[in-house]
């Protein structure tokens, strides 16, 4: 019997290893890079989301046997010009936590219609090998900003996006459903079908 080959998710943002463990669990042993305390820190220089996944993954891929799985991935708003785009973690500064990023993005858009408020959220996936890409994944689900949070689960921008034919934030849809129709999901549903055309995955 194989055993089931490993995979690690160049993050420390825990939110985001369960989210990939949810959809991708049935394949790999995922985790993040606490068991990697000598992974580098990227600098996430690029100027697209899958740009930065890129350097991630080469980045981290050289510390490691393991596959390597490099998520990057953030809010556009059409009302903004795609902003934040790739620096959506980082919108209200560098080191800026959640709350701060809603509350610049709603203080931005004060004023903005409803029906001016659409949104998509992106993810770029991207997969390498010590040091050599295997392949690249996208996804995006679009949606709207509301004008206040609704909900307390989820991360980042979740409490005030709706995607299109749900009337609840992801923060009030919860991880199951959210994983049904998320970015990152239907990135990662694309990454299933290539894993299993490939698999067992050689170490």
């Amino acid at each position: 019997m194989n055993e089931t080959p490993s995979l690690v998710v160049a993050t420390r943002n825990r939110h985001k290893v369960a989210e990939i463990a949810a959809v991708v669990g049935c394949l790999f042993e995922v985790s993040g890079l606490e068991g990697i305390p000598d992974a580098p820190a990227v600098e996430e220089t690029g100027a697209t989301f899958i740009e930065n996944a890129l350097l991630k993954a080469l980045a981290v891929s050289g510390f490691t046997r393991a596959l390597v799985l490099a998520d990057d991935s953030g809010l556009e708003v059409d009302a903004l010009g795609g902003k934040p785009g790739v620096h959506s973690a980082r919108f209200a500064g560098p080191s800026a936590e959640d709350g701060a990023n809603n509350r610049k993005l709603l203080a931005t858009l004060a004023g903005i219609p409803p029906g001016d408020r659409t949104a998509r959220f992106r993810c770029a996936l991207v997969l390498a090998r010590v040091g050599r890409i295997e392949a690249e994944f996208e996804g995006t689900v679009e949606g709207r900003i509301i004008e206040q949070p609704k909900g307390e689960r989820g991360f980042g921008y979740d409490p005030l996006f709706v995607p299109d034919g749900e009337d609840r934030t992801f923060a009030e849809l919860g991880p199951e459903t959210k994983n049904a129709l998320s970015h990152r999901a239907r990135a990662l549903r694309s990454f299933i079908d290539w894993a299993r055309s490939r698999l067992p995955i050689e170490p």
